[in-house]
C-alpha cells in the first residue's frame, strides 16, 4: 500500500495537517488499512525531505499545514499512469501457511482449508453488506464511490480466494489417490482422507486453459 501517493494525492485538494489527512484517507478507504498519526508524519516529513511537499503556514486552530509541490504533482501522475508491480507479489500468509501445512505431522490439512474458506466466506458476506450500504448512500454521497470501489476489490478477492481454496481441496484429494512407491500414501496427501466430511460441500472441478483437470 503506497501511504505516500495516497497523501499527496489528498494533498492535491489542498492544503491539509497530518490528522485531518489520516481522517481521509480512512474515510475515502473506508478504514481498511488504517493508519495512525506517526505513519502520517513519518510520510510526511519523508515527503518533505524529497521537495514532493512543503510546509504552508497553519490553520487557525495552530496546524502546520502541508502543500504539494511541483515534483509532487509530477511523481503523482507517474504513479497514476503506472501499473501496479506484480512480478514481486507480497507475501500471502495463507499460501505460506498451506505450503508449510502439507505433509506436516499432526496437521490436518483439509481443516485447515475448510476453516479457512468458513472464514473467506463470512467476510465475503460482510462485505456484501457493506456494499449496499455504500450502494443506498451513493446518491447523496459521491465520496461513497470511492469507499465502494475498496469495497468491490475486497468482495473480488474473497471471491477468488475461496475458490482457491476449493481448488487446493480438490488437488490434495486427487493425490490422497495416488500411492507412492511401495505402497505408502503421498506425504504430501497425508493427513487428508479422500472422502469429504459430510458437512462440506463437495469440491468444484477445477479447469485449466485447454479443459483439462488442474
Amino acid at each position: 500500500m503506497s501511504i505516500r501517493h495516497g497523501l499527496l494525492a489528498l494533498l492535491e485538494r489542498g492544503p491539509r495537517y497530518g490528522s485531518q489527512l489520516r481522517t481521509e484517507f480512512e474515510s475515502r478507504t473506508g478504514a481498511t488499512w488504517p493508519l495512525n498519526v506517526g505513519q502520517v508524519y513519518t510520510t510526511l516529513s519523508r515527503l518533505e525531505r524529497d521537495g514532493m511537499i512543503a510546509q504552508d503556514g497553519e490553520d487557525r486552530a495552530g496546524h502546520v499545514l502541508y502543500a504539494i509541490t511541483d515534483a509532487g504533482r509530477a511523481e503523482l501522475k507517474s504513479w497514476f499512469r503506472t501499473p501496479v508491480d506484480r512480478t514481486s507479489p507480497p507475501r500471502d500468509e495463507l499460501a505460506i501457511k498451506l505450503a508449510m501445512a502439507v505433509g506436516a505431522p499432526g496437521v490436518d490439512i483439509r481443516e485447515v482449508i475448510q476453516s479457512q474458506r468458513r472464514h473467506t466466506i463470512q467476510a465475503m458476506q460482510d462485505y456484501t453488506r457493506l456494499k449496499a450500504q455504500a450502494l443506498e448512500a451513493v446518491p447523496a454521497d459521491r465520496h461513497e464511490v470511492a469507499w465502494l470501489l475498496v469495497l468491490e476489490q475486497l468482495i473480488f478477492q474473497t471471491e477468488a480466494e475461496a475458490r482457491w481454496l476449493d481448488h487446493c481441496e480438490a488437488r490434495l484429494i486427487r493425490l490422497a489417490l495416488l500411492p507412492e512407491p511401495g505402497g505408502r500414501p503421498s506425504d504430501t496427501a497425508r493427513g487428508t482422507s479422500p472422502a469429504a466430511p459430510s458437512d462440506a460441500a463437495p469440491p468444484a472441478p477445477v479447469d485449466v486453459p485447454g479443459g483439462a483437470p488442474a
